[in-house]
């Protein structure tokens, strides 16, 4: 992570967005954490020339990268702090460095918030364009003492036409607890993706594989199904709120995955207590319940 003289902030690490908000979330990350403005940040990501970082996969990208990104920011906020408490030219010379909050890409003491100065104050008053920070994330010893998954229940109200054994979600209701929740928007995004994943497991995706090559046979979508408008009910996602201290820097569990975990079971459980059939194999089409 790099403060740039005019203010701006650089941070980089080589994780990938695959359309979950991971910019928008390591950019809030680092912002909150440095204290200057959303708008001041560019994050940049997908490179491997970039700092290294897990896969984007295993509900680990928000609790691990971010967690880097949290200690990064931090470590450059006490950095650029230390700096202006021995400058004999600051306002903030000689304060205590618990006295001192940083606001808007400004430090200044909390009880006498018109004594402080701008980060880009500090580095011109200094010669500095820029100043850097590195940090990075692993798992502690708590992770072998404690179970830190996020969980929650899914709910599954589905119709059976009697005639032709047809099945439609009508609705669907999810309650998760996955610590801290960094972005609401993007987190009931991907909770209701995986839910309407949870639909497709369960109703329509099904690979059709010939034995003779060992290749899907339906490998476009023309053929292999997935669920669309039609299929998808309206769905409630609520969650609770939480911090989790042991679980990362930041407090955030995963949330990639949990969504569709339970949405299947939810669904056939639906069918079954609508039909008396109980199906173990899925997808549960028409000819399973006829």
């Amino acid at each position: 992570m790099r403060l740039q003289a005019d203010g701006r902030v650089i941070v980089e690490a080589g994780t990938q967005d695959l359309g979950t908000g991971t910019y928008t979330v390591m950019t809030q990350i680092a912002a909150d954490a440095l204290g200057v403005p959303v708008s001041r940040v560019t994050m940049r990501l997908g490179d491997t020339q970039l700092p290294k970082t897990p896969v984007s996969g295993g509900s680990q990208t928000v609790a691990s990268t971010g967690s880097a990104v949290h200690d990064a920011a931090r470590s450059l906020r006490e950095m650029l702090v230390g700096l202006a408490l021995v400058d004999q030219r600051s306002p903030l010379c000689g304060a205590a460095p618990e006295a001192v909050v940083v606001e808007d890409g400004r430090m200044s003491l909390r009880d006498t918030p018109a004594r402080g100065e701008s980060f880009e104050t500090l580095l011109a008053r200094h010669g500095r364009q820029e100043v850097e920070a590195n940090a990075e994330a692993r798992p502690g010893p708590e992770h072998d003492q404690w179970a830190m998954y996020a969980f929650g229940a899914q709910f599954a109200e589905v119709r059976v036409d009697a005639d032709l054994g047809t099945i439609r979600v009508s609705r669907m209701v999810g309650a998760f607890e996955a610590g801290r929740i960094v972005n609401a928007k993007t987190a009931r995004s991907q909770l209701i993706g995986g839910m309407v994943w949870g639909i497709g497991l369960a109703l329509h995706e099904r690979t059709v594989m010939d034995e003779r090559l060992g290749r899907p046979v339906n490998n476009n979508l023309a053929e292999y199904h997935v669920p669309v408008n039609a299929d998808v009910p309206a769905i409630d996602i609520a969650w609770v709120d939480g911090n989790d201290p042991l679980v990362s820097a930041i407090g955030a569990k995963g949330i990639g995955e949990i969504g569709i975990t339970g949405a299947g079971a939810a669904i056939a459980n639906a069918v079954f207590h609508a039909t008396g059939r109980r199906v173990r194999t899925l997808p549960i089409t028409p000819d399973t319940l006829l």
